[in-house]
């Protein structure tokens, strides 16, 4: 297969030159914002000058924000579109191809073209139907922009339209598939690119049993895509357009190479430089190259958070969100979210110290406050564990 661009094979060595010149225009467009002015006076000289740079939290861009809606005043390009994601945050789409950097992730799993793509990422409030979608035109692929739920209608338009690549969330696919058997239908679907949750071995394998080549992005919101895997499946290769530093979780200093720690990411993107972001993510660098024949570092992929929020159903959950929780029903003492796995998809248990005995209470509060469903049981004042974790993984990894 043909990579996606010249930049994909490029020398370690030209890779550094140049994102050394973007970094330092970069660091430079957002010095000269409101918000930028910690970064006033930043000599870069290096890739390794990031370092001596302060850490951007999403807490900052919530107040920057604030102060200067929607954006921080850190926006300069053309905006195409507004999101919303939770705190809230809102973030800028451009109108620019492939703003978000997709393009090279679809081509490395084999869509083109020839392909219809069966997007099931969300078009409500957040971006990552948009994302997705301006991957599949930087590809020339066609689109379906099929969004989330309605299983039915989804198995017609798939088997009508001949849908012969998915992009969504890993578990959804398999609620596609297995509605399709039970109404007969035979879907044309070979390749799977995921992301807004964990892909995990098992459910690949499912994929691969039915023919489906399925590999997973990391992506966020505020910086589009980081990293994704190629059919060599040996960890996940950086996007071009992003720097990527593992440092120790809370701090901005690296650590040493191989070593988990959390994942800052700068984005080399002139419209909306984010310098040293952090993602609250934790992952490790791999040494060596790809087996695919891009030169571009590589890191194991998600490995948990460094703090407590987590996914569950391809959505975020946060600390923050479960103290809404409690704040809302004065009767619960506490709260924890357990997130598990039943079969295949992911499940999230709520957990509520109270004297209260009937669980509808709270159905609807859950719902508005964490945007997901989940069991609610309900626990005697006292008896959740007292290690002040207001989110449990009981997921694994492995």
């Amino acid at each position: 297969m043909t990579h996606f661009d010249a930049l994909e094979t490029r020398s370690q060595d030209a890779r550094e030159a140049a994102q050394t010149a973007l970094l330092r225009q970069g660091v430079a467009l957002a010095a000269s914002a409101p918000a930028g002015q910690h970064l006033a006076g930043a000599r870069i000289d290096s890739l390794a000058d990031l370092a001596s740079l302060p850490v951007l939290r999403k807490s900052d861009l919530t107040n920057w924000q604030r102060a200067r809606p929607p954006f921080g005043g850190l926006y300069t390009g053309a905006v195409g579109q507004v999101f919303q994601s939770p705190g809230p945050i809102y973030e800028p789409g451009g109108i620019t191809p492939d703003w978000w950097r997709m393009g090279r992730f679809l081509h490395a799993a084999g869509i083109g073209p020839q392909d219809m793509v069966q997007n099931c990422f969300s078009y409500h409030l957040v971006p990552a139907g948009m994302i997705f979608e301006s991957g599949a035109r930087a590809v020339g692929a066609r689109v379906l922009p099929a969004g989330t739920g309605q299983t039915d209608l989804q198995v017609r338009a798939a088997a009508d339209l001949g849908s012969t690549a998915y992009a969504g969330t890993p578990d959804y696919l398999k609620v596609i598939l297995d509605r399709a058997e039970e109404m007969g239908e035979r879907l044309a679907i070979t390749r799977a690119v995921v992301g807004g949750g964990a892909l995990f071995p098992s459910l690949r394998q499912s994929y691969a049993d039915r023919g489906i080549l399925c590999l997973q992005c990391y992506a966020t919101a505020d910086l589009g895509n980081i990293a994704y895997e190629s059919p060599a499946m040996e960890g996940m290769i950086l996007d071009e357009g992003v720097i990527v530093e593992i440092v120790r979780p809370g701090t901005g200093d690296p650590v040493p190479e191989g070593e988990v720690g959390e994942v800052l990411v700068t984005a080399l993107n002139p419209d909306y430089p984010l310098i040293r972001f952090a993602t609250g993510d934790l992952s490790a660098f791999l040494p060596g190259q790809s087996p695919c024949g891009r030169t571009g570092r590589r890191i194991k992929g998600w490995m948990g958070r460094a703090d407590q929020t987590t996914k569950i159903k391809g959505m975020f959950v946060r600390p923050e969100q479960v103290a809404a929780l409690v704040a809302a029903h004065p009767e619960v003492l506490r709260a924890r979210i357990v997130a598990s796995r039943r079969g295949e998809s992911d499940e999230m248990t709520v957990k509520l110290e109270t004297r209260a005995t009937d669980p509808a209470l709270y159905e609807g509060t859950i719902l508005a406050t964490l945007k997901l469903r989940g069991r609610v049981e309900l626990v005697p004042p006292g008896s959740l564990p007292n290690d002040g974790k207001v989110i449990e993984d009981l997921r694994s990894y492995d």
